[in-house]
């Protein structure tokens, strides 16, 4: 088993209210950018269905630099209807996001961080890590 430190949300950069699926993301990753499966580990999608993606096991493909002892998390949305970032989570998305969370760290132990923590992107457009600091 891989030792893991971090678990990293991230957003699908998508708009608000706009449905995405597990195939969407596996058209995304795996077709159109050649990975050998979807990049998250875990997908919520905008009526908080957590959907299993990437085996745990398996190192993801979703933070650069970081994907050796993370599990990433993904929500559906992340961006208003102009395409700006905005927390677009819906209360079932929020709800089943904690939920989760709470899971992999009772599971696996380490810390949660957005995306944004690594990189320049917003991503997840908002603050995972102080949000959920007391985890």
């Amino acid at each position: 088993m891989r030792n893991i430190n971090k678990i990293i949300v991230h957003c699908t950069a998508t708009p608000e209210e706009r449905e995405v699926t597990t195939s969407d993301l596996y058209k995304w990753h795996v077709e159109e950018r050649g990975w050998s499966d979807i990049g998250y580990h875990y997908f919520i999608d905008i009526c908080g269905e957590i959907h299993s993606c990437r085996p745990i096991e398996t190192k993801g493909a979703h933070c650069k630099g970081h994907n050796h002892d993370s599990i990433g998390v993904c929500y559906a949305g992340g961006l208003d209807k102009n395409l700006k970032p905005k927390d677009t989570r819906t209360d079932e998305q929020k709800e089943s996001l904690e939920i989760l969370l709470c899971q992999l760290i009772q599971t696996y132990g380490g810390k949660v961080y957005g995306h944004c923590d690594f990189s320049t992107k917003a991503c997840p457009s908002f603050d995972a890590k102080t949000e959920y600091q007391d985890l």
